[in-house]
């Protein structure tokens, strides 16, 4: 590292940004605080010095990326950090904007801070409406829950033999349940108004995924395609997965995806003594979650079901054989699980583990079809 680099630690907001420096001879210094403009930060990059020489940090968090890409498009290196894997000294109890930005110049030249993946500009606006949608989602369940609860109170129950939520039961509701008092049929409008609207919610936000996938490009389609081919991923699940991990290779091996889904155990280590506890629940929490739902589907016996084959239809053998393995090994760990008289929650979580063991061994073999010919000679 030459002599004349300097590692710059950036504690964001939306409105200001508190700014240090740790120089190579061992000093830190505040610069203390500018607004979070563009031009702010380019008049600071500037002032700072050369490009080439800077070394810029800060957390992740609510403002994005959108510093990173400002100074990556200026020439300066720069990495988004996890912020809570930033070390912090026991007793230290005092936390201030400057405090925190000399913090992360001091431990980013030190080299303890961990890189979080920064997505490119696809991969962001497909998450975002991903994200849109499970948020949709979360909105859906609420409106039914208070509905549901309102019919309830009032001794409303479906005929027998109406399943919930079917089109069945929205025209039972609609058409046969009625209220004497006129403030009751005015909440229950309402109620009804509020699942009807955030259902063309979830069906508008499906349709744009549905077209922004087939603008995407084709190694990413093909990701999702040959996630597909794994029991329980259909392709909300797979853009979903997609859009939050971005290339799966970029794993070095599978227990690094696991690790990053926040989905291996806990430990606990002093003396001889070890002691494993339940998950870390540190990593992503969308790609956990959305792993535990498909997990459900391999309570079953392996089989290949219509929708399965059809998902199937034009992948490689090799993908396919690795979706097979998985219906095998998933279905035996539930089993398993479940004869130890564990919970079923923990069983799917054990499950949900090894599904993303299964998620990255296709992706990485899908990617690899796409490697250009002369990078693969490089790295033979």
């Amino acid at each position: 590292m030459s002599k004349d680099t300097r590692w710059v630690g950036l504690d964001v907001h939306a409105e200001t940004i508190a700014v240090a420096v740790a120089e190579a001879d061992g000093q830190v210094r505040s610069m203390g605080t500018i607004p979070n403009r563009p031009e702010s930060i380019r008049g600071l990059m500037k002032k700072l010095g050369r490009a080439e020489s800077l070394r810029v940090c800060y957390e992740a968090g609510p403002t994005g990326f959108v510093v990173y890409w400002l100074l990556t498009s200026l020439g300066v290196k720069c990495d988004v950090v996890a912020p809570t894997l930033v070390p912090v000294k026991v007793g230290d109890r005092v936390k201030t904007d400057r405090r925190d930005a000399e913090k992360l110049a001091r431990s980013h030249r030190s080299g303890e801070l961990t890189a979080v993946w920064v997505p490119d500009a696809f991969h962001e606006a497909l998450r975002d409406l991903v994200r849109a949608r499970e948020a949709a989602k979360a909105d859906q369940l609420r409106a039914r829950h208070r509905l549901q609860k309102f019919l309830l109170r009032h001794g409303r129950r479906a005929p027998e033999g109406v399943r919930s939520w079917t089109q069945r039961h929205m025209t039972w509701i609609k058409g046969q349940v009625k209220f004497e008092h006129r403030a009751q049929e005015e909440t229950l409008l309402d109620y009804v108004a509020e699942v009807d609207h955030v259902g063309e919610r979830i069906q508008r936000l499906e349709s744009a995924i549905d077209a922004v996938v087939l603008e995407a490009p084709p190694k990413m389609q093909a990701v999702i395609a040959g996630l597909q081919a794994l029991r329980g991923v259909a392709k909300i699940t797979a853009v979903t997965i997609v859009s939050e991990l971005g290339e799966l290779s970029r794993f070095p091996k599978a227990r690094q995806l696991m690790g990053y889904s926040g989905l291996v155990p806990s430990e606990h280590s002093s003396g001889q003594r070890t002691r494993r506890g339940g998950i870390t629940k540190a990593g992503n929490s969308h790609v956990r979650r959305i792993l535990g739902e498909a997990a459900w589907s391999y309570r079953a016996r392996p089989s290949l079901g219509a929708g399965l084959r059809r998902r199937q239809k034009g992948l490689s053998e090799t993908v396919k054989e690795i979706a097979w393995k998985a219906q095998h090994r998933l279905h035996r760990t539930f089993r398993r699980m479940l004869g130890k008289g564990k919970p079923s929650q923990k069983a799917i979580t054990a499950v949900s583990r090894e599904m993303a063991g299964f998620v990255w061994a296709i992706g990485v073999e899908v990617e690899r079809q796409f490697v250009h010919p002369r990078s693969a000679a490089g790295m033979a």
